[in-house]
């Protein structure tokens, strides 16, 4: 790993620990849902496949975060048994964090099929899609920005320089807000977990008079 990417992998970590730190002590149930360090045979395999299928491989804040956290894993909550409408792994603005598989699953041409994201060297790492995905945040060498499948794919510029700038600006707005600093959907406490969401056109529903704004 080069001098460059050796930084880039602990600035995200330290960024993601100070995130995964504030969500313990503030939002528990959407610290349970984070899963234990992916394995290395599950990083390998998605370095492989993007590289035989596209010719570059993962971005090295991706693969620092997945040595600490392999992706999230919902956890029961009683309260939203009948809605489900609460994920306690969507605790970042633009959703769940992907595991190794799941991230480069968007990005692969299926069979003879061509590569349709017309040569965007991206990862697709975050979602709120859980049926698809369709769309979300992507990682590349460049920063982080959003990307979508839904009308032909579709790749934003970035909008943060680094995922570990990503994640800064979440633990500020968590912190010290303001609370909209990561766009419209502003960050609240309901059953335990951290949730995003709009108070002017809610996506919650039996939920959202449970869901407590940070600011």
């Amino acid at each position: 790993m080069s001098e460059r990417n050796d930084e880039a992998a602990e600035q995200v970590t330290a960024a993601w620990l100070r995130l995964t730190d504030w969500l313990r002590v503030n939002a528990p149930t959407s610290y349970a849902s984070l899963l234990p360090p992916a394995p290395e045979s599950a990083i390998h395999a998605a370095e492989a496949q993007l590289t035989q299928h596209l010719g570059y491989g993962l971005p090295a804040e991706l693969v620092a975060v997945w040595r600490l956290c392999g992706g999230v894993e919902n956890q029961y909550i009683e309260e939203n048994e009948e809605e489900g409408e609460v994920g306690s792994g969507d605790f970042l603005p633009d959703g769940a964090l992907f595991t190794p598989a799941d991230a480069v699953r968007p990005r692969l041409p299926g069979i003879g099929e061509r590569d349709y994201w017309q040569g965007a060297r991206v990862v697709p790492w975050v979602s709120r899609d859980a049926a698809g995905p369709e769309y979300g945040e992507y990682v590349s060498e460049t920063g982080v920005g959003h990307w979508s499948t839904m009308a032909g794919p579709e790749v934003s510029e970035p909008r943060h320089p680094s995922m570990a700038a990503y994640l800064a600006a979440v633990h500020r707005t968590l912190t010290e807000g303001p609370p909209d600093l990561m766009g419209s959907d502003v960050p609240g406490i309901v059953w335990g977990c951290l949730v995003w969401d709009d108070p002017d056109d809610p996506r919650l529903d039996d939920a959202l008079e449970h869901w407590t704004p940070l600011h």
